[in-house]
């Protein structure tokens, strides 16, 4: 691991104080973990964003999924 420096308002310091008391962990894991969420919700986005872009790119045909009508019979009368 590699240690960092880094810059953090005192109420917020405050706020991550208290989460890392109830939750019984680390300044240090909590920070990592809030990093690693951060991270992925981040990739989620871009992906999302991907895939936003390609169907704006190429759009669903208004046909293009009617062969599979008699694959969504979900058993309901």
């Amino acid at each position: 691991m590699k240690t960092i420096q880094m810059t953090i308002d005192e109420s917020l310091l405050a706020e991550v104080d208290r989460a890392t008391q109830e939750l019984n962990t680390t300044r240090s894991a909590f920070i990592r973990s809030a990093l690693q969420l951060a991270l992925r919700r981040h990739l989620i986005a871009k992906l999302e964003d991907q895939h936003a872009q390609g169907y704006a790119r190429l759009p669903i045909r208004p046909d293009e999924f009617d062969g599979w009508d008699d694959e969504q019979a979900w058993g309901l009368p």
